[in-house]
């Protein structure tokens, strides 16, 4: 493979035990909607101005080891005038880039969706790696109902899962691997772990027929949990739950498995973090995060778009940062959500 040194590069930078990836990458319908929770205008200054704070907090690489961009933001600055790559990388922080183009209803398939973008990627691969980007990301989305997700639907996706890798691996990008299982719904755990099951079982097998190699890739993965509309389940359940399904469909090879949160709140986030870790202290892989609004809605809050809160927010993020940093060492303990 033409960039196997640089792929294995990346893969040390982002890989280490104790640290995680921060998902900054939220479209701009999804940004204007954490932003209008905080009365905050979703302006390209503003959103310039929330990353630059998030990549400028002193010590967050110590438990962040890489963080996936929105395609505006490589282009930004932070307040001091630094690329927000270069700032992120100042930290030890990996640059990465979202590169799918969002979800649309599978045809002819009733329920099933399918994500979009592959058309020009290697070319864009190639301008985001001049920018600074290292790793890539693409998301697939399962829906559970009744006659959903179908074989077809789950196929399709994993064939698109797939060829996004490959293309990402031969233009020198690693990349990070999202089927999201959603949590909507009444569905109950047993449910959203035979999905689970049936859609990696899928997208592992796409991935060796298009020769994805599997250690210079990342997977980032759904925990297996009750839907929404159904009884909570307790941490110890979850992560029984999560490594069964995993360790019955991943392959040893891949380095890292970095679980969504996938609306679960942070601090449920991190309570089921810490019970997988403590339950798989024998597992194959590491088992960190890629975490999105479990990191960053304490520190939103503390933000509220206002220079003067901007110290807060950055000790928010951090705080949050490291309890996860504990929870994928299996040393995360309740008591310490009031600690400072």
């Amino acid at each position: 493979m033409e960039y196997a040194n640089e792929l294995e590069s990346t893969i040390r930078d982002m890989v280490q035990k104790g640290r995680g990836i921060l998902a900054a990458d939220e479209s701009s319908p999804t940004i204007a909607k954490r932003f209008k929770a905080i009365d905050v205008e979703s302006t390209e200054e503003n959103r310039r101005a929330w990353r630059s704070l998030l990549v400028t907090t002193d010590e967050l690489g110590k438990y962040i080891s890489g963080i996936i961009l929105f395609e505006e933001t490589l282009a930004q600055k932070t307040d001091s005038g630094q690329s927000i790559p270069q700032a992120a990388w100042a930290q030890k922080i990996v640059p990465g880039i979202k590169v799918d183009k969002g979800k649309i209803p599978l045809a002819l398939s009733p329920g099933d969706l399918i994500t979009q973008g592959l058309d020009g990627l290697a070319k864009r691969l190639q301008t985001y790696k001049e920018q600074g980007a290292r790793f890539a990301k693409w998301r697939e989305v399962y829906t559970i109902e009744k006659h959903a997700p179908t074989q077809h639907g789950i196929e399709a996706n994993a064939e698109m899962l797939a060829r996004y890798a490959a293309v990402c691996q031969a233009e020198g990008v690693v990349p990070i691997v999202e089927p999201e299982v959603l949590m909507d719904g009444s569905h109950d755990i047993d449910r959203h772990a035979e999905v689970t099951e049936a859609v990696q079982h899928a997208v592992f097998h796409a991935l060796h027929r298009h020769h994805v190699v599997l250690e210079l890739m990342i997977l980032k993965p759904n925990m297996v949990l009750p839907g929404k509309d159904c009884r909570r389940a307790e941490a110890d359940e979850v992560a029984a739950a999560t490594l069964k399904v995993l360790k019955r469909t991943v392959p040893a090879a891949v380095p890292s498995i970095n679980f969504l949160s996938g609306g679960q709140g942070p601090e449920e986030a991190t309570v089921n973090l810490n019970a997988i870790n403590q339950q798989g202290q024998d597992a194959p892989w590491n088992l960190s995060i890629s975490y999105g609004r479990a990191l960053q809605q304490t520190a939103l809050q503390a933000w509220m778009g206002k220079k003067e809160n901007l110290a807060a927010a950055q000790q928010a993020l951090l705080k949050r940062a490291r309890l996860n940093h504990l929870a994928m060492l299996g040393e995360y303990q309740a008591e310490m959500e009031s600690s400072t």
